[in-house]
């Protein structure tokens, strides 16, 4: 018998072109500054995690009718968070985002959301026949002061970090009664900062958290929190409407065994600040812009259009250096720091920003146009027959998907809004050459 030849200690495998992609990618050796939070890390999952793939067996357990031992890690984890009830996700935020949208409003209805927003909300919105009334992230407070809605939807923190004040806008729903959504999906981690910072310290009714992005939790793993108990027994019911009945046991272990690190490393998060506020302050020393109001003490968002570079290049140096950013775009390069990062990748990430060219300024990002106005509803937008059209044709047809350039990660135009020339101008100057228009 012969065996295949092995590349890092896995075995090689040549027909296959994703595993060897992903194979090759290891052998790199970059520093992780990038989802999942594990890094990779012995100390966040235990090896051999993958030999225990098994599925609904009298003594696992099944997700959706939870009874014995997920019941027990659930619980658990609604007791770390102190929530009414937590519930597992192998399906990522997006199945948590479903499911609360479902809680909050289970027979339709307005819902008022913010303008920074990912796409699976929008996708949930349509599917379920929900109406968002769309408010910029600095008028939300504002906009939930008024009666109406049946629930408030909000991101935070957003893509680069920064946090949005929950407080008046907390209070505006108490007043009405309305529960406050939120997509933590890059926050899961913050109820565990110094100070915690986490939605649920400040008023949010469910929050949907990506545990895989900053947490040691495989990809797709995620909790869907409960804060309010008036919707904590339609939990797992609007879960298991979305969600896929052939969940991922390795990837449900992983939430269990992060939520018991966390509890046995309380200390973990205010070291991890200390390093990334020198990054921080070592990246500001030379020129490069950071985020501006409260954000993330554990988010690396480097503006590094302010010393010349747009963030694709910016990414590409640091690539070149052995460092593997999480996300890039015309002005800023976005890193992932979490616990299981070691000091070498610090001192890597510092010497190769050390080594940025340091320029001119890019210009600066335009101001965003006025809100389109609405010419057809969410789902109808969503689910109707559509068509690609240039930018230059794109005035005054009704947009059939998001326009969503980044910087600043805001949508100018969402499914259902006709295009103005204002939004066509700015989408312009990002490069954008199209559009899908509803025929």
């Amino acid at each position: 018998m012969s065996f295949p030849k092995e590349r890092n200690g896995l075995p090689e495998h040549g027909g296959a072109p994703l595993y060897t992609a992903l194979v090759r990618h290891g052998e790199r050796g970059r520093a992780s500054f990038h989802t999942p939070g594990h890094k990779g890390s012995p100390a966040a999952l235990p090896h051999g995690l993958m030999s225990l793939d098994f599925t609904e067996l009298p003594d696992t357990d099944s997700l959706y009718d939870a009874s014995g031992p997920i019941l027990k890690a659930e619980r658990k984890a609604a007791a770390l968070f102190g929530t009414a009830r937590t519930c597992f996700s192998a399906g990522g935020c997006t199945l948590c985002i479903q499911a609360m949208l479902r809680l909050a409003a289970p027979h339709g209805g307005k819902i008022l959301c913010s303008r920074v927003i990912h796409r699976s909300a929008v996708n949930a919105m349509a599917l379920l026949g929900l109406e968002p009334v769309w408010a910029l992230p600095g008028g939300v407070a504002e906009a939930a002061s008024r009666p109406g809605f049946a629930a408030v939807y909000v991101t935070t923190p957003d893509y680069y970090g920064r946090l949005m004040d929950l407080g008046p806008v907390a209070a505006a729903c108490r007043a009405h009664g309305v529960p406050l959504l939120v997509d933590c999906a890059h926050g899961a981690h913050l109820m565990f900062t110094q100070p915690v910072l986490h939605p649920l310290r400040f008023g949010a009714s469910i929050t949907a958290d990506s545990a895989h992005k900053t947490l040691g939790v495989l990809t797709g793993g995620a909790w869907l929190n409960v804060g309010d108990a008036r919707y904590a027994a339609g939990a797992k019911r609007a879960m298991a409407l979305f969600g896929s009945t052939s969940p991922s046991y390795p990837v449900l272990a992983s939430l269990d065994l992060a939520r018991e690190w966390l509890q046995a490393h309380p200390g973990a998060y205010p070291p991890l600040q200390k390093k990334v506020e020198e990054i921080r302050a070592f990246a500001s020393s030379r020129g490069i812009g950071l985020p501006k109001g409260p954000c993330d003490p554990t988010r690396i968002t480097l503006n590094t259009a302010s010393v010349g570079l747009t963030g694709v290049q910016a990414a590409q140096r640091l690539r070149n250096a052995g460092i593997e950013p999480e996300y890039a775009d015309a002005a800023y390069v976005v890193l992932i720091a979490t616990p299981f990062n070691t000091d070498g990748d610090f001192a890597r990430l510092k010497a190769a920003l050390a080594e940025l060219p340091v320029g001119a300024p890019l210009s600066a990002e335009p101001e965003l146009p006025p809100l389109p106005p609405v010419a057809a509803g969410l789902r109808e937008a969503v689910l109707a027959e559509s068509e690609p059209v240039p930018l230059s044709a794109a005035a005054g047809r009704i947009a059939a998907e998001a326009a969503c350039p980044c910087p600043p990660g805001v949508p100018v135009v969402m499914p259902g809004e006709r295009i103005t020339r204002e939004a066509v101008r700015f989408l312009r100057r990002y490069g954008i050459p199209g559009i899908n228009v509803l025929k």
